[in-house]
């Protein structure tokens, strides 16, 4: 049952940032280190913090592709100056990593001939496993009346249990 969430999770995620995000353009990736967070601050390697408000998660974030659930619903792409920080959400930095780099899903579809609709099943392929490593990371953050509670950094490694993760 939770396998069954989770790739579901993962697939509304990815359909809702590659759908969402069409027509505007965002300048840069974010790196591995990116998603790093200090053990005991808590800390993103941007600083970015627990207790920090908008003004700081802007100043770090405002031009990467941030993906935001208004009191527990579907992650949707708001501009900056849309997001609601004063009431409960969780906003999300995603990204897929291919052989250790920064996936642009734009040119990566337009490079390998895929439909953005396909991209999870391109990549999740046995035959493209075997050839490359897939990885999905992700920070989120928590936000209660505009300040930050919890900061997460997770990772899904598609090689490591591709069929977990397999798009259905």
């Amino acid at each position: 049952m939770l396998k069954k969430i989770m790739t579901l999770f993962v697939q509304s995620l990815l359909l809702t940032l590659l759908f969402c995000g069409c027509g505007e353009e965002k300048q840069f990736l974010l790196s591995t280190t990116d998603y790093e967070l200090d053990a005991e601050t808590s800390q993103t390697i941007r600083g970015v913090k627990i207790g920090d408000g908008p003004e700081a998660f802007l100043a770090a974030y405002r031009d990467y592709d941030i993906l935001t659930s208004i009191n527990g619903g579907d992650y949707l792409t708001l501009p900056v100056e849309d997001v609601p920080f004063d009431v409960t959400i969780n906003t999300i930095l995603p990204s897929f990593f291919v052989d250790g780099t920064a996936l642009d899903v734009d040119s990566f579809c337009e490079e390998n001939n895929i439909e953005k609709e396909g991209l999870l099943s391109f990549l999740t392929n046995e035959d493209y496993l075997s050839a490359h490593t897939v990885v999905y990371r992700y920070l989120v953050f928590t936000w209660e009346d505009g300040v930050i509670t919890d900061i997460l950094s997770e990772s899904m490694d598609y090689n490591r249990d591709g069929a977990f993760y397999e798009a259905n």
